[in-house]
Formats: structure tokens, C-alpha cells, sequence
């Protein structure tokens, strides 16, 4: 392989030129962007979209324009802030994060991959990401991203996911003094918009010299990938219950557990088939239809049921409701208003 100066200059000089502007970036060669908006953008971005995270990411550093801020917040606030992200572990993460920067180090982030790394919630890949985004620090920074640039770069055999730790070794070969921050953000960006899962657009690449599965002349065959196993299916009922004034009947949910914390509809058990669910309230219940929602490791069906009653629950207006619910209970409260 050519040297990996020359691969790096290449990468840099077509960032410098290619980068996408976003909102929580410094435009490359600038000065580093400030801690706590690269780790709250980074914690977003785990398992969303950047156009999905973006409203959120201006929605928070709105309301919480400094870790401080949102170290202060309600757990409720900030849980609501962050329903429709999913993975709502988190959310909770987030603020436990937050408030240990505020208390234990004077509101200001360490500035070390180790001193990040013992924050609570933060696990290896964001500890890196802001070391060498917003510090500068040479850091092996390694999302999906970039296991597929380094999976075609070097045409590694190994599939997802046992390739991981080969892929962040070959990484790390890559990294150096210069430019830490812009480095990994360069190679997110690659990853993005050029080497893209399915169809590469080799032809606006500055890496095909280097490239063995360009080489090949099927880059698209990389990263191989182990066949996943079917995603079990299950089946529940949720329950929309209104009073006499049109406010939805809500729950705070256990805060162990999917969606542990949030406010959601009542639900039964998410194995339970309808017929053997029982109501939360006696009223008389009627049939809405039903809604469909993928989670991570299992599929889910819920039957939405109808009514109006009282009882012990969160009475929230059905509008601030459909604000502030989860995708899947948003979904089911849609159902059973309409």
C-alpha cells in the first residue's frame, strides 16, 4: 500500500472541500467545537440518522445551551425532550453524564479518552469521538462508518459482526498527530456520502488508490455481513383511555427496561395476546385497529383499545401527548384518536 501520509493528505485535502456542515461541527481547520455539543451530538447520533438527530440536537442546546443547564433539568423534561430518538437508556445516560460533569468536574468536560471514559454512560467510541473532536487528541474513533471504509480499504474476509475488532485495528494504523479532529470526521464522511452501503460512488473517491476492494472491482461486496437471525415477533394490546374533558390517560413507565422512565399509554404485558389482556380501567372498551413497530430484537403488534373512564393515571391533553410519547406509543394514541 502507497504510504499512509499520502492517504491521509488525500482524505483531508477532499474534506477540506467535501465536509458536510453540521450543526454541531466546526468547519474543517477551524478551532475545536465546544465538548458539550460534540458529546451531546454524539450520543444522538448512536443509533439515529443525522437528519433525524439534527431538530433534537437544536431543540436541546436551545433549552440547555451548556451541560450546566442540562445537568439542572428534570428527568421528566429531558425524557420528554427526548421521546422519538429511541434507545431511551440514553436519555438517562445523558443526564447521569451531565450532572457528573456539573458536580464532580466544575461543569467542564475532561479533556483525556480516560478521564471521558470514567463519566457515567460513556462507553469507548464517544470517549474517543470527543477526545479527538473537540480536544484534539490522536483517538481511534470507529462507528459504522468507518468499519465499512476500513472493510473495503482492506478487503477484509472476516463478517460483521466478528470483523469489529480487526476493522478498529486497521483504523488505528491511520491515525496521527495531524489533524486529529478533522481525521475521524473525514472518514464519518466518507462513509456517508461516498462509500456507501450498497453502491460506493468509487468515481468521487480520494482513496481508490488505496483501496483493495476498489481493486477488486466489486467494492460493493464489503463488509460481509453474518446472516441475522429472525427477528422474534410479539404481540400486546394498548389501552386510550380520555376522560370527561378529552385528556389521554398516560403511565409512567418502571425505569428498568425498554423504555424505562418514559410516559407511555397503558399496555399490557408485550407477549399477552388481546383477548387474555386485562384493561387498566373499567370502561367500555372498543377495538381501534392495530399498530406495527420494530424494535431492535423483536417485532411488536399492538391492538389499540378505545374508551373513556377515570382512575389514577398522568391526564395529558392528546396534543402535548403526541408531542412528547415515544414513536410507539405515539403510533397507538394516533390510532385511537383517529
Amino acid at each position: 500500500m502507497r504510504p499512509v501520509s499520502a492517504l491521509r493528505a488525500a482524505l483531508l485535502d477532499w474534506y477540506d472541500v467535501h465536509g458536510r456542515t453540521l450543526v454541531w461541527r466546526a468547519p474543517p481547520g477551524s478551532p475545536p467545537p465546544d465538548p458539550y455539543r460534540v458529546w451531546l451530538s454524539e450520543v444522538m447520533l448512536q443509533q439515529t440518522t443525522t437528519p433525524h438527530a439534527t431538530p433534537y440536537f437544536e431543540a436541546f442546546t436551545a433549552r440547555w445551551p451548556t451541560v450546566s443547564d442540562l445537568a439542572a433539568a428534570g428527568d421528566a423534561d429531558v425524557m420528554a425532550a427526548w421521546a422519538g430518538l429511541g434507545y431511551y437508556a440514553r436519555a438517562r445516560n445523558l443526564l447521569a453524564c451531565a450532572r457528573a460533569v456539573a458536580n464532580d468536574h466544575g461543569g467542564v468536560f475532561p479533556d483525556t479518552e480516560a478521564g471521558l471514559l470514567a463519566l457515567p454512560g460513556v462507553g469507548g467510541y464517544t470517549a474517543a469521538a470527543v477526545a479527538a473532536i473537540a480536544f484534539g487528541r490522536p483517538a481511534n474513533v470507529v462507528d459504522g462508518n468507518v468499519e465499512r471504509v476500513m472493510a473495503r480499504l482492506f478487503a477484509v474476509e472476516t463478517p460483521l459482526p466478528a470483523a469489529k475488532p480487526e476493522l478498529k485495528r486497521l483504523a488505528a494504523t491511520l491515525v496521527a498527530d495531524d489533524r486529529p479532529g478533522d481525521w475521524p470526521q473525514a472518514l464519518m464522511d466518507l462513509g456517508a456520502t461516498v462509500c456507501r452501503p450498497g453502491r460506493p460512488l468509487c468515481e468521487a473517491c480520494p482513496l481508490t488508490l488505496w483501496c483493495a476492494g476498489y481493486a477488486s472491482g466489486h467494492p460493493e461486496r464489503w463488509p460481509l455481513k453474518t446472516k441475522k437471525a429472525d427477528r422474534p415477533h410479539r404481540t400486546g394490546t394498548a389501552w386510550v383511555l380520555r376522560d370527561e374533558t378529552g385528556r389521554v390517560a398516560l403511565v409512567r413507565r418502571p425505569d428498568k427496561g425498554l423504555l424505562g422512565g418514559m410516559l407511555g399509554l397503558p399496555t399490557s404485558e408485550w407477549s399477552v395476546t388481546p383477548a387474555d389482556a386485562a384493561p387498566p380501567a373499567a370502561a367500555h372498551w372498543r377495538e381501534a385497529g392495530a399498530i406495527e413497530h420494530v424494535f431492535t430484537h423483536f417485532s411488536l403488534t399492538l391492538t389499540v383499545r378505545v374508551g373513556e373512564g377515570a382512575g389514577d393515571f398522568v391526564w395529558t391533553d392528546p396534543g402535548k401527548a403526541l408531542g412528547s410519547l415515544p414513536t410507539v406509543f405515539r403510533k397507538a394514541l394516533e390510532r385511537g384518536l383517529a
